[in-house]
């Protein structure tokens, strides 16, 4: 504490930065919760908390940015299955910041893996979910975890919806055609909705229709104010999603781009951002009969911004072994930092204070004693917005040798 300021210095670790390099034997100066500085010789003020790093890595706080922790709670019972509702394939104003539970025992998992942040929200049961939003993985309420301003509009192409209803309802959309017919039509509807508003509003004694929270959510995503999230799997649903998104004028990134790896020129040509994983995924369905573990490395080496995601609650741990996998499968080692901080923070729209160790950012630090993608390696301590959350138990001792340094 330094004139009632509280200062944390991170000193001697392998400073990871991923936006301006690695400093081995760096600095970071956390200030009332902020990176204040980074380097390697950056003074330590008198009085100020010091974490001896040496011998760790030092890396921003990751991002998941496909998650739906807190959504579809643990243990996985009915009653905690929050994430889906499957009641009408169009509820974009179903929003998840009033499903999530805080006190879901996965959060503690998640952040103890040093995940920090993700992007939480509906599933793919619908063609229009609802709204996701991205959270910092620690407080009382869902207040206090929301990061303001990263709602996105979850939508869904594929297998999930038309078996919804096609199969379980005998209803629309049954077929892939109707999957993207019932998404035009929503998005058609919301554009007259948007136009009746601005004709009231045009007359002086004008009348607007009704509020409809559908047509609202919509319009939002219309007015590109809110990003589409697009689930799908098969190169041919990718590129649906990219027709109607470019026909709607709609901001968005591919979810999962499983068969990203036939068609990344067309993706790194239009500049698509896809969202990468499951990797450890199996072929449970038809549209994931050709994933590949090379997907997150061809989709990176083609110039396609990539973030790799879990699409999970507690197994969100895994994502720093989800990473490393993909190094092994061809992804290049930056690459795959980038995936899993600044890329995804860039994506769910928290790259001005997450993703990164820069100054002026939230301090979401997490502490590796080796290689943070090496499954020997354990996580000494992560720190979000300047506040030790989690430490290394003392008899959390690894079987290992040593740290790895792969």
């Amino acid at each position: 504490m330094q004139g009632g300021v509280e200062v944390k210095a991170i000193k001697g670790g392998r400073v990871l930065t991923i936006t301006q390099g690695t400093l081995d034997g760096g600095v970071v100066l956390i200030e009332d919760g902020k990176i204040k500085a980074v380097g390697r010789e950056i003074p330590i003020p008198p009085g100020a908390e010091v974490i001896d790093a040496t011998g760790c890595w030092v890396t921003p706080g990751f991002i998941d940015a496909h998650s739906h922790i807190g959504l579809f709670g643990e243990p996985h019972v009915w009653a905690h299955e929050d994430g889906n509702e499957m009641t009408n394939p169009i509820t974009p104003h179903m929003r998840a910041i009033d499903a999530i539970n805080p006190a879901d025992p996965s959060f503690a998992d998640v952040v103890a893996a040093g995940v920090t942040t993700v992007f939480t929200g509906p599933g793919s049961g619908n063609v229009i979910g609802g709204l996701g939003v991205a959270i910092k993985l620690v407080g009382r309420t869902v207040e206090e975890m929301v990061i303001p301003g990263t709602e996105a509009l979850k939508m869904a192409l594929g297998e999930n919806p038309k078996r919804v209803y096609g199969e379980g309802k005998k209803q629309a959309p049954s077929t892939r055609m109707g999957n993207a017919a019932v998404l035009r039509e929503a998005l058609v509807s919301a554009q007259n909705y948007m136009r009746k508003h601005e004709q009231a509003a045009a007359k002086e004694d004008g009348q607007p229709p009704e509020r409809d929270l559908r047509w609202e959510v919509i319009g939002r995503a219309l007015r590109r104010e809110i990003r589409a999230r697009i689930h799908c799997h098969r190169a041919d649903d990718m590129m649906t999603a990219i027709r109607i998104a470019e026909e709607f004028n709609l901001v968005f990134s591919l979810e999962h781009a499983t068969e990203g790896y036939k068609i990344a020129d067309i993706l790194a040509q239009k500049g698509v951002p896809c969202v990468v994983g499951p990797l450890l995924m199996s072929r449970s369905k038809m549209e994931l009969n050709e994933v590949s573990m090379k997907n997150a490395g061809i989709l990176a080496r083609a110039g396609v911004k990539v973030a790799i995601q879990v699409d999970s609650a507690s197994s969100t741990r895994w994502l720093p072994v989800q990473a490393g996998l993909a190094v092994r499968y061809g992804m290049p080692e930056e690459d795959a930092f980038r995936a899993i901080t600044i890329n995804a923070a860039e994506i769910i729209g928290v790259a001005d204070r997450l993703g990164s160790l820069e100054p002026g950012k939230d301090a979401d630090i997490a502490i590796f004693n080796g290689h943070p993608f090496c499954t020997f390696t354990q996580v000494e301590k992560v720190i979000i917005d300047g506040r030790l959350v989690y430490e290394r138990p003392a008899d959390l001792v690894s079987g290992h040798s040593g740290p790895c340094t792969c």
